[in-house]
């Protein structure tokens, strides 16, 4: 079983959505979190991300944005990050991952829903190479 941590800046849109994909396609073989690097943990996922993860049936409109912290880094095998650049900590002798993706946050719902599928399609991916690795 592999542990991956999703990590973006404010922990409020593209991670939220990779961990629910994930989440959705891979437990119980696998598991994840979420994590922000200068997340709220007052905020709230963006409601353009709410809404467009209710379309594919997934609810996320209560999740709440949790900082990166090292007891969030240490369990993971694998540390993706999006978008966070020099915002995100290292942490050594974890495997990371750059998905380059653009920001959610106030994009008309196409752009959102664009994004959500390009993360899809990474998640596939890396749960392919998870599965074909344990």
């Amino acid at each position: 079983m592999a542990h991956v941590l999703f990590v973006c800046l404010h922990n409020a849109g593209r991670s939220q959505i990779a961990r629910a994909l994930f989440e959705r396609d891979a437990a119980p073989r696998h598991s994840s979190e979420s994590a922000g690097s200068i997340a709220d943990p007052n905020g709230r996922p963006h409601p353009e991300v709410v809404a467009v993860m209710a379309e594919l049936g997934i609810d996320i409109a209560q999740a709440r944005p949790r900082r990166l912290t090292d007891e969030l880094a240490e369990p993971a095998g694998v540390i993706v990050t999006m978008g966070c650049g020099d915002s995100c900590p290292y942490f050594p002798g974890k495997r990371y991952v750059d998905w380059e993706l653009p920001d959610p946050k106030g994009q008309p719902i196409e752009a959102v829903r664009e994004t959500r599928d390009g993360i899809g399609r990474r998640v596939t991916e890396l749960i392919a190479e998870l599965d074909a690795a344990a």
